[in-house]
């Protein structure tokens, strides 16, 4: 299979500011960068993100997959990101079939830096089909939320951002992606396993965010059947996850947890005392 053609975009991730604290004392401090980045596909404008640009390259194709406006990377040529006009020109094999149709409805998400979903967000949710099979053991769970409490990090240098990553079904670290919003993480991480040519069937997603329908979704059109968040989930991101037998695991914390759907897929364990 053919990779697109890709461009190798970088950008200064933080930004120095001078602040005064509350007694007037002076002092310079990091804060993430956010900057526009206005998708092009075929010299259509479809959308601008905001994000941190830790990824361009990677959350545009992960955002085409996630939005279902392109179902294979092998119909994408190239994806070309030029921060000096704070843009990003996809070219396809053959387009995108009734493009204005289907980016015509837009959902605006619950997402940090307000993502955006084209079409229903519960279309298609009933063809998805994650592997009955896959389990995860509770010492896993433990290593992952050790794994990222250790991890350098935009957020422990400047805060403000979001961080998603991919772990193995044995709780080695696969990708991490920061940015504004977790939906663009979320996008940029499935843009790298797109590439990589990764399946998400044996594999665990875990958010800093919570757990809304939006980040549901995206897992699940991955094909990952375990989710997990240092934070909580919604209504709807737990009543689709209990719907298509994903496992859902919030508030992870040092030892503590609380799964919320996919009962069957934890593998409890003894606790140390």
């Amino acid at each position: 299979m053919t990779l697109p053609q890709l461009s190798d975009a970088r950008a200064a991730l933080t930004h120095e500011v001078e602040v005064l604290d509350e007694r007037g004392r002076r002092s310079t401090i990091s804060i993430p960068a956010e900057r526009p980045l206005t998708v092009y596909v075929d010299k259509r404008e479809l959308v601008t993100l905001m994000t941190l640009g830790s990824a361009p390259e990677a959350l545009t194709l992960g955002y085409l997959r996630n939005q279902r406006l392109v179902t294979s990377i092998a119909d994408i040529v190239s994806v070309q990101v030029d921060w000096s006009v704070d843009a990003v020109a996809v070219v396809t094999r053959g387009g995108i079939a009734d493009v204005e149709a289907r980016t015509s409805k837009k959902v605006v998400t619950t997402g940090c830096g307000q993502g955006s979903v084209f079409g229903g967000l519960m279309d298609d949710i009933d063809q998805i089909v994650l592997p009955p099979d896959a389990r995860i053991a509770q010492s896993t769970v433990y290593r992952i939320v050790d794994t990222i409490r250790t991890q350098q990090s935009i957020y422990k240098q400047a805060g403000s951002v979001h961080g998603c990553a991919l772990f193995s079904n044995a709780g080695e670290l696969l990708y991490f992606v920061e940015d504004v919003g977790r939906h663009n993480a979320v996008d940029a991480i499935a843009g790298r396993m797109w590439l990589d040519g990764v399946a998400g069937a044996d594999k665990v997603f875990y958010t800093t965010g919570r757990l809304t329908s939006e980040m549901v979704i995206k897992g699940a059109q991955m094909g990952i059947p375990f989710l997990l968040s240092r934070s909580g989930t919604t209504q709807m991101g737990h009543m689709v996850a209990d719907k298509i037998g994903m496992a859902l695991l919030a508030r992870c914390s040092g030892k503590h947890f609380l799964l919320l759907a996919g009962h069957g897929r934890l593998d409890f364990e003894p606790l140390p005392p």
